[in-house]
């Protein structure tokens, strides 16, 4: 009885969340949405809002995830100006490479979390993860030593990863 309970409750926090985002009670989208919400609730065991995925709705984790976002903001204007310099005034260097940087993150997600962020900054782009340590293409490398090259790099996006997915494993 409590299993059917768990899906039950499932299915209509998932339609419910359904019906929230695509703001109408259009015949087709409610319907969607009860056929979706099974289909997650049934993959997911019953279980979508239990355990280890409620971990990540912690308040100090959402308060780090919404600072997140001016700061994954601002380096994303500064790339974008920096880039841009770079594109209208042909004199300022640029020298390209990849440089190998490394993490603490541990969890997986975290790391692709990380290396996303990377990427979306104009001038780097992640190219692979190999454990702990992520090469990236650096349009203008200023620092070939791993260390150096993790803390201009990195070590921004890492605090506030840090924090958002730790004990997530």
């Amino acid at each position: 009885m409590e299993r059917a309970v768990r899906y039950l409750v499932s299915i209509a926090a998932l339609w419910a969340l359904w019906l929230a985002l695509v703001g109408t009670l259009d015949p087709q989208e409610v319907v969607a949405g009860g056929v979706i919400a099974v289909l997650v609730t049934l993959v997911a065991g019953g279980a979508p809002f239990t355990g280890r995925s409620l971990r990540i709705l912690a308040p100090k984790r959402l308060a780090w995830a919404l600072a997140y976002i001016p700061y994954m903001v601002w380096a994303i204007v500064k790339a974008n100006l920096d880039v841009a310099r770079r594109v209208v005034d042909p004199r300022l260097p640029i020298n390209p490479g990849i440089v190998r940087v490394k993490t603490r993150l541990k969890h997986p997600v975290a790391r692709t979390a990380l290396a996303n962020s990377i990427t979306l900054t104009p001038g780097t782009l992640s190219v692979d993860i190999c454990g702990d340590e992520l090469y990236i293409h650096w349009v203008d490398v200023q620092a070939k030593d791993i260390e150096e090259a993790t803390r201009e790099i990195v070590s921004g996006f890492e605090r506030y990863l840090e924090v958002i997915f730790e004990d997530a494993a």
